[in-house]
Parts: C-alpha cells; sequence; structure tokens
C-alpha cells in the first residue's frame, strides 16, 4: 500500500481564504427550517457548471446547518453572514456568532484513525468509525458533512481562530480560468 495522506480541518487565522475583498455578502436570521432558501439565494447566480446538480447546494447547506444550529444555536437574533464568489471557482465565507468549533482537534483525530483504518483495510474498524460523535451531538448529528466537505473543498477548509468562521474553495478544471464544459448525457 501507499503512503497514507489524511487531509484535516485547519485552524489559521490569516489564511488567504478570508480575504473577502470582492466577495459579495449576504446576512441570515438563524432560522433552522429556511437553510435550503438561505442556500439557494446564496447560489441563485451561480454558473450552472459548478453546481454539479445538487452537490454544491448541498455542501452549501451543511455549512450554513451548522453555523445556524450548532454555532447560532437556532436563536433568529443571531445572524449568519456569508460571503461568496463565483468567478473561476466558488469561494464561500461563513461566519456564525457562536463559541465555535470547540471539538475540532477531537473530530481531526476520529477521521486521522478512520483513514488509517480504511488504509490498513481494517473495515471493522472502519464500520465502527462510521460518524463521529461529540458531547454536543444529538440524534441528528454524526460528522459524515465534515467527511464529505473535506473531499469536496478541494482548495481547503480553514477555520478562524474561534472556529465560528469557515473558509472554503473548490477549484474546477485543475484550476484553470474556465469552469468546467457542461457534461453531455450521450454515450
Amino acid at each position: 500500500m501507499g503512503r497514507l495522506i489524511v487531509r484535516k480541518l485547519i485552524v489559521d487565522e490569516r489564511n488567504e481564504l478570508f480575504d473577502a475583498q470582492g466577495m459579495r455578502r449576504i446576512e441570515f436570521p438563524s432560522e433552522f427550517e429556511r437553510i435550503r432558501d438561505y442556500a439557494a439565494e446564496v447560489l441563485r447566480d451561480c454558473p450552472e457548471a459548478f453546481r454539479e446538480g445538487n452537490l454544491l447546494e448541498q455542501q452549501l447547506s451543511e455549512i450554513i446547518k451548522n453555523g445556524i444550529k450548532h454555532g447560532n444555536r437556532c436563536d433568529p437574533a443571531k445572524r449568519l453572514r456569508v460571503w461568496f464568489d463565483f468567478r473561476k471557482r466558488v469561494r464561500f465565507i461563513v461566519e456564525d456568532e457562536g463559541e465555535g468549533f470547540a471539538d475540532l482537534e477531537a473530530w481531526n483525530e476520529f477521521y486521522r484513525k478512520r483513514q488509517e483504518a480504511l488504509h490498513a483495510e481494517d473495515f471493522d474498524t472502519f464500520l465502527a468509525m462510521a460518524s463521529y460523535r461529540g458531547p454536543r451531538s444529538d440524534d441528528m448529528d454524526g460528522g459524515n458533512s465534515l467527511v464529505a466537505a473535506l473531499e469536496y473543498w478541494n482548495g481547503g477548509m480553514i477555520y478562524n481562530g474561534v472556529r465560528n468562521k469557515v473558509g472554503v474553495v473548490r477549484w474546477y478544471t485543475g484550476g484553470s480560468d474556465q469552469p468546467p464544459a457542461p457534461r453531455s448525457d450521450r454515450s
């Protein structure tokens, strides 16, 4: 087997992903039932080539959900801020008014062990680690959204020092200036 490379969530307050210059910004109250509406509003002007079916909407919805549910505790008086940019790639910064992702290191350790089990083909351990359960998890949480997010946001997923703000980017076609060409359904 080759060398195992495990991605992880990173804290870097000064990361360039937090540079919001030239990005559009929108704010929402923390209303859990409106998560999909908020994602649709942010993505209204997103080029079709970046949408990848509904994958982009799903990923953005999960980030918004985490900010509303875990950060702002579904308090509609607390705001969720979303900066977005669709030039050359998809880039978001999402900030809530919460205390931050306190379990980030524990989640990284869980993910490292999970990936090591997969790499070693220890499927019993891998399956036993199907989802992350932190001290604040409820029946609807599992941490699998973060697993998918680390794979999806191929240009990075970075948290600020407080861990209540995340910057993400997804590059297309090897980072070129052009979005991917529309795919044909013809074989």
